[in-house]
C-alpha cells in the first residue's frame, strides 16, 4: 500500500496520524514510525530542529580483497592506528575475504551538507598525505596496498548534540527511529547497534497495542522513556572517544600509557556492551 512513497508531510491527533505524499491519496494508520536517517524529514517537521552538525570530521573508506594483498598485511582482526587529529581502522568482511581501511581526520573546512559519498579527489588526497606522511611503516604500507586497490570513497561525518529528552524521540503518534532521532559519530561503533536497540524496544511495547489499558501516544511515550538516555550516552561517549584518539602532545604519550598499562580494561564498558537492549 505505501510501496515508494515519498513523505509529504502529516499531521496527528488524539486518534490518528495522517501520512501525505505527493500525488498519492493520504493514508491514515495508528502510528508513524521516522526511520528515514540522519536527513530525516519526519523528524524536521516533528522536532522543526533544521539539519545535523557538520562535525568537522572525515572519513575515507577503502574495500580491498584480502587475497591480492601481500601476505604480511592480510589481517583477520581489528586493528587501530591513533594519530594527532586522525585514526585509521582495519576490519575484516565478508566472511574475511576482504578488509575494510578507515581513515578518520579532523579536517575542518569541509561542509558538504548532504552530499557524503565522493572519490578521492587531488585535495584530499594531498591532505591524507599530509597527515598520513610520517606515520609507522606497518599503517604505510597498507595506505600503499589500498591506493593500488579500487580506491578511496570520501564523506564527511554529521551529528547531533546528545539528545535532551524523550521528547526528541517521540511525541504523540510519531517517534523516530535510529539516526534519525540520535545520528552519532562513528567513534564507539554504535550508529547501527542503537539503531537495532530502537527497533527491539519498539517492537516490545507495540506487542501491547492491543491492551484496552495502553493507547499508542502512551506506548511510544514509553519507548522514548525507555531509550532516549542510554542513546544521548552513547552520542556524548562516541564525542568523547573521538577527542580521546585524536590526541596530541603530552596528552598523547600519556594516553599510549595508560592504554599500555591498562590494556582492554580501558575499552570494556559494561554500561554498553553487557546490559540488556532497553529497560523492562
Amino acid at each position: 500500500l505505501c510501496q515508494s512513497r515519498a513523505l509529504n508531510g502529516f499531521t496527528q491527533n488524539d486518534q490518528v496520524v495522517t501520512v501525505q505524499s505527493v500525488g498519492k491519496p493520504d493514508i491514515e494508520c495508528d502510528a508513524l514510525i521516522g526511520a528515514d536517517g540522519m536527513w530525516s524529514p519526519v523528524r524536521q517537521q516533528l522536532l522543526g530542529d533544521g539539519p545535523p552538525r557538520h562535525s568537522g570530521h572525515l572519513a575515507f573508506r577503502a574495500l580491498l580483497r584480502q587475497a591480492d594483498l601481500p601476505q604480511a598485511l592480510r589481517c583477520q582482526h581489528v586493528g587501530v592506528w591513533l594519530g594527532p587529529r586522525m585514526h585509521v581502522v582495519q576490519y575484516p568482511v565478508r566472511r574475511g575475504e576482504a578488509l575494510n581501511v578507515v581513515i578518520l581526520l579532523q579536517a575542518g573546512g569541509h561542509d558538504e551538507a548532504e552530499v557524503w559519498d565522493h572519490d578521492l579527489n587531488a585535495q584530499d588526497n594531498g591532505h591524507v598525505q599530509r597527515v598520513l606522511g610520517d606515520s609507522c611503516a606497518s599503517l604505510r604500507e597498507l595506505l600503499n596496498a589500498a591506493a593500488d586497490g579500487p580506491g578511496w570513497r570520501r564523506w564527511a561525518l554529521h551529528d547531533r548534540a546528545p539528545m535532551r529528552s524523550a521528547r526528541e524521540q517521540a511525541q504523540g503518534r510519531v517517534a523516530l527511529l535510529g539516526d534519525a532521532a540520535h545520528p552519532m559519530r562513528p567513534y564507539l561503533a554504535q550508529g547501527a547497534g542503537m539503531a537495532i536497540e530502537d527497533a527491539h524496544e519498539l517492537g516490545r511495547v507495540l506487542q501491547l497495542a492491543g491492551d484496552p489499558a495502553f493507547d499508542v501516544p502512551t506506548l511510544l511515550q514509553r519507548y522514548a522513556l525507555n531509550r532516549w538516555q542510554r542513546n544521548a550516552r552513547v552520542q556524548a561517549r562516541a564525542v568523547r572517544n573521538g577527542h580521546i584518539f585524536h590526541l596530541d602532545g603530552l596528552l598523547r604519550v600519556a594516553r599510549d600509557v595508560s592504554m599500555k598499562i591498562g590494556g582492554g580494561q580501558l575499552l570494556d564498558m559494561p554500561w554498553l556492551y553487557g546490559e540488556a537492549a532497553s529497560a523492562v
